[in-house]
């Protein structure tokens, strides 16, 4: 087992006043890593540390935040291949993606670096020809950053360098089974000089999370993660009357019409719900295919499902790793049951794999009824559900009956309806003609109960901001004090 992994605040690595707990590495199955939760106290220290950055960070030029930025970025791509290593011993994804979504991250803080002397407000025109306003747009103060245990560092990437930018301070608080990754950037973060408290690291589960969003030190709260913690975490934030941000899950919809590009579709139907193992809140687990290719799409869909390697995550030649971790596992598998007894067609996988550990079968099921359990709700896992449509209107209408709203795609090679269908579904991301992709320049987010607030792209940067107004009287009339001046 490595060693003991300390907390960071206020610039310091320091040991957690509650209990300690391990990270078991999903391979393996054996604890790799020893954390311990953070009390009420360490929560008190971290955002009054926070606290005190945020005075003299947001004063700090924009030029000295973009080279700290820009150093940063530069150490996690030196130190890519030890990053990418935690990441897979905490979370199982096969390290070739992990590194890939390192790299991606080093690239948002770059993005973010270059858009800090950018951060813009506007003149406005009054109605008095002798006054005129101002805005600027000004940091919020100390955010609790709260992340997931799927995509540690790409999802930290997308809250920490727009609040960074900002001018903003940072609390982060890791999934419970992924927090070293998080503290070694922090570490980095250090190494390369930013300042004490204006990145701090707290570990602990959710009760911890808890005591964050509720700090009445905290001015902006940002959560990836399911459901029912976002229902928490958004009453917390409305208590304290603080803005929230929050990326949810998805039972997105990717969309196969007759006229699709169809080798690409298909690669971009595995991919979407196969690759990291389904465990991407992204995933597009709901394939609906129309009828007149529906009968090919699904065995080709069968027989690629069914040749996918499972394996070490380590291995290059490994497609696709174990589940997170045993609880998970257990949950997945009792989707499957529920997707038999409702009665879809079981054309590939549906069991633990011959592996053993934590690894399912990637799985496909047919015919399935939109309305079914396997549907509607989010499986997290390498379950795909495939259904038929005739049209572009049953389409769009499948698409849309979902509480969720997060991602889908459109396969077309007519542009005019991708472009006509991608309009019509209520979700916050659309890929057309290829999947689960992204960039620093492109927001995401969701509708519905996948979410809302947007992470990536300006969208973000502007959502660690607040504006103010300044008005300015250029005359040396006195007003009456007692009517309203305009």
């Amino acid at each position: 087992m490595e060693s003991y992994r300390e907390q960071l605040i206020d610039g310091e690595l320091v040991r957690g006043h509650g209990p300690e707990f391990e990270s078991i590495n999903p391979y393996t199955e054996k604890p790799w890593a020893v954390f311990t939760e953070a009390d009420e106290g360490d929560v008190d220290r971290a955002v009054t540390a926070a606290e005190r950055a945020f005075e003299s960070w947001r004063k700090t030029s924009g030029v000295e935040r973009a080279r700290l930025m820009n150093a940063l970025a530069d150490v996690i791509e030196r130190d890519i291949d030890r990053l990418a290593q935690i990441e897979t011993n905490d979370n199982g994804k096969l390290i070739k993606e992990n590194r890939n979504q390192i790299l991606f991250a080093a690239r948002n803080f770059r993005f973010y670096a270059g858009y800090i002397d950018k951060i813009a407000g506007e003149v406005k025109t009054m109605d008095a020809y002798t006054s005129f306003d101002f805005t600027v747009r000004e940091p919020i103060g100390v955010c609790a950053l709260i992340t997931a245990w799927n995509s540690p560092l790409q999802l930290l990437s997308n809250k920490l360098p727009p609040a960074l930018a900002a001018g903003n301070t940072a609390v982060i608080k890791p999934s419970e089974f992924t927090s070293a990754s998080t503290l070694e950037l922090a570490s980095l973060a250090i190494e390369v000089g930013f300042p004490p408290g204006v990145i701090n690291v707290i570990t602990g589960f959710g009760s911890t999370g808890a005591l964050l969003t509720s700090h009445p030190g905290v001015g902006k709260i940002s959560f990836t993660g399911g459901i029912e913690t976002a229902k928490r975490i958004a009453a917390a934030a409305a208590a304290n009357i603080v803005p929230c941000s929050l990326e949810l899950g998805g039972k997105s919809a990717n969309i196969i019409f007759e006229d699709a590009p169809y080798e690409k579709a298909i690669a971009g139907a595995i991919g979407g719900v196969f690759a990291a193992a389904g465990q991407s809140c992204v995933a597009g687990s709901r394939l609906l295919v129309q009828a007149s290719i529906y009968e090919r799409v699904v065995e080709d869909i069968a027989q690629w499902a069914s040749r996918i390697k499972l394996g070490d995550p380590t291995d290059a030649e490994t497609q696709m790793g174990p589940i997170a971790f045993r609880g998970h596992y257990e949950r997945v598998l009792a989707h499957i049951a529920d997707a038999l007894e409702d009665g879809s067609r079981l054309v590939a996988g549906g069991h633990p794999a011959a592996l053993g550990g934590l690894f399912i079968e990637p799985t496909v099921f047919a015919d399935v009824d939109n309305s079914s359990r396997l549907a509607q709700n989010e499986v997290f896992g390498p379950i795909l559900a495939i259904i038929p449509f005739d049209d572009e209107a049953e389409a769009i209408a499948i698409a849309n009956d979902s509480r969720f709203g997060l991602a889908g795609g459109v396969w077309s090679k007519d542009v005019t309806r991708a472009l006509s269908v991608a309009k019509e579904i209520r979700s916050g991301i659309i890929w057309v003609n290829t999947y689960r992709t992204s960039a620093a320049q492109a927001p995401s987010g969701g509708f519905k109960q996948s979410g809302y607030g947007r992470e990536r792209g300006t969208e973000a940067l502007l959502d660690y901001t607040v504006v103010k107004s300044t008005l300015v009287d250029l005359t040396d009339t006195v007003r009456d004090p007692f009517v309203l001046g305009r």
